[in-house]
């Protein structure tokens, strides 16, 4: 069982990896363009805010990165260990496993310690953080090490009999010196955009596949890290782990085209920092929604809600813009209020009257969205509406 060859890492002037630095310049101006406009609506929002919009992007990004992996863990416990990390939200909700705070350390160290040197001891102690138990599953691992086994490491897919190598790496004889090569180049300031490093990093610790488990988790961490470099704290807004999980099919088939190539990866490079400048576009769409809900409840500062529509018109705004699917109904308002069919009606009416909701349809097709322009609704629906937003 072999794979199709040639690996780049068996190239004569591994790892010299190059790349056409024209075709790559006007995708690194986008995607940088969209770095500076995240960073400068950022600045409208509070201190609070912007804590808020961290541990939900850091939330998210730990659930994709495991995703990617095949590994499902629990949402609502990763943002209760974020919200005591960062101080901030709800922290009173379940505990995550060791293995998630495990996860959740390595990220925060990555954006911390930013500036500290990328060593050895630093990746074996992420490695080691993912696996507690010294266990993948049911599989006893090597843990905090780099892999020693005199077997192939290959990446493997198929039932068995009919298995596809996808990629072979380095034998583990050459770990230590291929890491030593790799860390000396990831801590020396290069030529390359800190967006082309990114790229470069994750192809060539991919490449390695160092350790038993946990490579593609620690190469996006190693994403995470070169991004906190460039942009600090701002960096955990950009979802890169998100983008990579929704893109998974073309992600996997971007490595191994790139690991059975030469050493021109230009195309790898292109594709990786688009995915950051669309990262960027949706963590700019994110704050752009932050920013709505704080002037919507600023133009509503003086009106009096009672507790259970403040509890509604927060849960419709944690919605997005996107809006709450189908609108919020009486029968959904009676549901979430845990209130009368006669209450629900009464109160979604008032909010209506406030100008906070807008509503549509008549009868039992009546459904009431918030009275933000581009919300929910399409623009024409709001066409004679006031919107709180002017």
């Amino acid at each position: 069982m072999s794979t199709v060859a040639p690996l780049i890492w068996q190239a004569s002037t591994w790892p010299g990896m190059h790349y056409d630095l024209v075709r790559v310049g006007s995708e690194l101006a986008r995607a940088h363009r969209a770095q500076g406009i995240v960073e400068g609506k950022l600045a409208g929002l509070g201190f609070e805010q912007r804590l808020e919009l961290a541990a939900e992007a850091w939330s998210q990004n730990a659930v994709a990165t495991a995703a990617i992996e095949g590994e499902r863990i629990d949402l609502t416990a990763v943002r209760s260990s974020v919200a005591r990390r960062l101080g901030v939200g709800n922290q009173d909700g379940p505990s995550a496993p060791r293995s998630v705070e495990g996860l959740l350390d390595s990220m925060d160290d990555a954006v911390l310690k930013r500036d500290a040197p990328l060593t050895d001891e630093r990746l074996c102690a992420w490695q080691a953080a993912l696996f507690p138990t010294g266990y993948s599953g049911m599989v006893k691992i090597l843990v905090g090490a780099y892999r020693e086994h005199a077997e192939p490491m290959q990446i493997i897919s198929g039932s068995v009999g009919r298995e596809r190598v996808h990629y072979e790496a380095p034998s583990s004889a050459r770990v230590p010196a291929e890491m030593q090569t790799f860390l000396e180049w990831f801590n020396a300031k290069t030529e390359h955009d800190s967006l082309v490093k990114a790229a470069l990093a994750h192809l060539w610790f991919e490449t390695i596949h160092p350790f038993e488990d946990g490579n593609g988790r620690i190469g996006r961490l190693l994403i995470d890290l070169v991004l906190a470099r460039d942009s600090g704290e701002v960096s955990r807004l950009i979802r890169i782990s998100q983008r990579l999980l929704d893109k998974r099919h073309s992600y996997y088939e971007q490595l191994e085209r790139a690991q059975h190539g030469g050493l021109d990866v230009t195309e790898w490079v292109l594709w990786f920092v688009e995915q950051v400048r669309v990262s960027c576009d949706e963590a700019s769409g994110v704050v752009d929604a932050s920013l709505d809900k704080a002037m919507f409840w600023a133009s509503h500062r003086d009106k009096v809600l009672t507790t259970r529509q403040r509890k509604v018109v927060n849960l419709l705004l944690d919605a997005g813009p996107e809006g709450f699917e189908g609108g919020m109904s009486t029968r959904k308002y009676e549901s979430i209020g845990g209130t009368s069919r006669a209450t629900a009606s009464r109160e979604l009416v008032e909010l209506e009257d406030m100008g906070l909701l807008v509503k549509l349809g008549a009868g039992r097709s009546t459904r009431y969205y918030l009275n933000i322009r581009g919300w929910g609704p399409p623009d024409s629906a709001l066409a004679d509406t006031p919107s709180a937003n002017g």
